[in-house]
């Protein structure tokens, strides 16, 4: 009687299983130990972007990093510039989740790199693969399919399960979009912070706007008002003695009676 043998591929190492000295300026491809050289700008530059643009665009439950190692076979250990993956840990394991994007800030020259490393990526199970070509100005996806970059639409967007809003292509081109993009998806996102700032705004200009009608409703009644007085009006932001004033200029027989009652605050 013939027995079968099962041919289980070998299990995959963890991903944060390490290769290399973490912290230091290497990966290892193909299991080859490689130098990765600090970026200088405008690649650097161009890093903190993108990343800056994936914190504001990637759903809360995700978190974003740079230069994290990830054990991708049992000779690879790369670390993508940018990548995306789950906060939660994973519930086998109990540790991180593998990244499901990732972004690499390339040359044209380093392009044949970076694809080496997507193929690698892509194989171990990371969904999304892309290249930011900083010389031409372009994005590449990687596709599995055809083994090679794609270029995508520099006016089109990504959209992905790991990104809560689009992520504009050209904002990760040009740091004047990104910033613009930036401040956009805080806005949408009702960033506290902003809305603090909206809110003072929005108090300013109405305080504005009641000091002006106190000062017309008594040029129209013809009560005149020193400049010191004037000041005082245009100067004061509680809304609640802007409202009062503003009764008090229709009814108070001159200026001097309405700051009489300014006098007494």
């Amino acid at each position: 009687m013939s027995s079968l043998v099962s041919r289980a591929e070998p299990e995959l190492p963890d991903i944060d299983d390490r290769l290399v000295e973490p912290k230091t300026r290497y990966e290892i491809l193909d299991g080859e130990l490689v130098f990765v050289s600090p970026a200088d700008p405008p690649h650097s530059r161009r890093h903190a972007k993108v990343a800056a643009l994936l914190e504001t665009h990637a759903f809360p439950e995700f978190a974003v990093v740079c230069d994290q190692l990830t054990r991708i076979s049992k000779v690879d250990d790369v670390a993508p510039d940018v990548s995306v993956y789950p906060d939660a840990p994973d519930l086998r394991t109990g540790r991180r989740q593998l990244e499901q994007l990732a972004f690499e800030v390339v040359s044209t020259g380093s392009l044949g790199y970076a694809g080496r490393k997507a193929a690698k990526l892509a194989g171990r199970g990371v969904r999304r693969v892309f290249a930011i070509d900083v010389e031409r100005s372009r994005v590449l996806e990687w596709s599995a399919e055809i083994d090679t970059w794609r270029e995508l639409d520099p006016a089109g967007h990504i959209e992905d399960a790991a990104l809560e809003m689009p992520l504009p292509i050209e904002a990760m081109l040009h740091a004047a979009r990104a910033d613009d993009e930036i401040a956009r998806a805080l806005v949408a996102r009702h960033n506290p912070v902003i809305e603090a700032v909206r809110a003072e705004d929005r108090a300013a200009g109405k305080a504005e706007a009641t000091a002006k009608a106190v000062l017309t409703v008594l040029a129209v009644r013809k009560l005149v008002i020193g400049d010191a007085e004037r000041v005082r009006i245009l100067d004061e932001r509680d809304l609640a003695q802007l409202d009062r004033w503003l009764v008090e200029a229709v009814t108070c027989v001159d200026a001097a009676e309405l700051f009489a009652t300014l006098s007494q605050r």
